[in-house]
């Protein structure tokens, strides 16, 4: 791919869905390379919440290719995102009046609860909407939480998105669903997906936040429209394996709610 760069540079793809991440080497020096990064990344690393942002072009094609530190290191296990520094450092993520209101200056949208489930019901296969369980905690959905705070939200926290450098600091990256909503939409799925749930007030702890009946409420709402929403796409991607684990994780959040 030409990305209008200077002679003397030599590119190689990393790992992305988009296919527009680069590890660039110029002059003995390595560099992260992304097409069309999130619009706001320069407040992010400002922020400490990502690598350092070097640069940025405009490309003949329009594109925009930034280049941001490269460093060594390694992505998060499962077991690490069960640890105070994830929770910290989202904390920080979502208390940011920089970001948010870098965010709402380039156009990130906003998410309402109500926002959220249209957004999973438009499109759903109507193999899913005969789907038992599916359909139960689709209903469930109709009633919406009240949205008592609005912050920036990463949207994909993924243990594959948090990078912990070799000097062990640690970076969120991929910003690329990033939006403004209630920080429950995060903070759900990083307790569904990797902290066992008498754990979940321990690690709410280190955010700096009390599980009381109003967040527990909300955290369950918005983890059974994460579920929903993974079991939609490993259908659709046939990937089915993982959509079945998606639907034994569901069955096990819905007995809490009971």
């Amino acid at each position: 791919m030409d990305f209008d760069l200077d002679p003397g540079w030599s590119l190689q793809p990393v790992g992305g869905t988009t296919g527009g991440a680069f590890m660039g080497v110029h002059a003995h020096e390595k560099f992260f390379l992304k097409r069309n990064a999130s619009p706001f990344l320069a407040a992010l690393s400002v922020e400490g919440i990502t690598p350092k942002l070097i640069w940025t072009k405009r490309m003949t094609t329009g594109d925009v290719l930034t280049a941001q530190e490269w460093l060594n290191g390694h992505t998060l296990t499962r077991a690490q995102m069960n640890t105070p520094m994830v929770a910290q450092l989202l904390a920080r993520v979502h208390h940011s009046q920089l970001l948010q209101r870098m965010l709402q200056k380039v156009g990130g949208p906003g998410k309402t609860p109500a926002q959220l489930r249209d957004q999973y019901v438009a499109d759903l296969p109507l193999s899913l909407r005969q789907h038992p369980l599916v359909a139960q905690v689709a209903k469930r959905l109709q009633t919406v939480p009240m949205t008592h705070e609005k912050t920036v939200c990463h949207g994909d926290l993924n243990h594959k998105n948090w990078l912990l450098s070799d000097r062990q600091k640690l970076y969120l990256v991929d910003w690329d669903q990033a939006s403004i909503g209630d920080p429950a939409f995060d903070l759900s799925i990083v307790l569904i997906n990797y902290v066992p749930q008498p754990q979940w007030a321990a690690w709410l702890k280190a955010y700096g936040c009390v599980l009381d009946a109003d967040l527990s409420a909300r955290l369950l709402w918005y983890g059974q429209l994460h579920l929903l929403s993974e079991i939609k796409r490993g259908f659709e991607a046939q990937r089915y394996t993982e959509m079945n684990q998606a639907i034994l994780q569901l069955q096990q959040l819905v007995k809490q709610t009971d």
